[in-house]
């Protein structure tokens, strides 16, 4: 079984040593990336904010973005650029130096562009940013939300260990 906690708790770690804060802005991972974060002890120190955006109104609500804002760009979910959007935008909404998103069909069923279960897409955006995207070959729901939080912090450590100070 997948688990986002070593990730969560490296990040932790590295977010503290560095003085730095993150938003989260995530989808199919269902908050499992904000509650593998805000697991760790101390996360007052480096957690400001996060939200599942399942949904338009969610969209909306949690990010100030429409339908139309996201189709202005050319966007689509479940891809690359859109999680890149994501990351940016809710980093820049908390004003925090990372934010990180995620995007993506955990199944059982893929998603109406097309993509399969197991299919999602995360990016980080902060001193440096980056995209992934990791399909898992599995249908089950579970596994793949775990899949897809704890790719989604890896990327997050990955980015931190590569970033320079501020």
């Amino acid at each position: 079984m997948h688990d986002p906690r070593p990730f969560a708790e490296k990040a932790a770690a590295l977010l503290k040593e560095r003085g730095e804060r993150v938003a989260v802005a995530e989808s199919s991972a269902g908050g499992l990336i904000s509650a593998a974060l805000l697991a760790v002890p101390g996360a007052s120190a480096y957690y400001v904010a996060g939200g599942v955006v399942y949904t338009a109104r969610a969209l909306k609500g949690l990010l100030d973005v429409t339908k139309e804002d996201v189709a202005s760009r050319g966007l689509r979910s479940s891809s690359e650029p859109y999680a890149a959007f994501l990351a940016e935008t809710v980093r820049a909404r908390h004003r925090v130096d990372w934010g990180i998103s995620e995007t993506g069909a955990a199944g059982p069923t893929g998603n109406p562009y097309g993509d399969p279960a197991g299919h999602t897409c995360f990016a980080v955006a902060g001193p440096i940013s980056a995209t992934r995207m990791l399909r898992t070959g599995t249908a089950d729901r579970w596994t793949n939300m775990n899949w897809f939080a704890e790719a989604a912090l890896e990327l997050l450590v990955q980015s931190l260990e590569s970033a320079p100070h501020r």
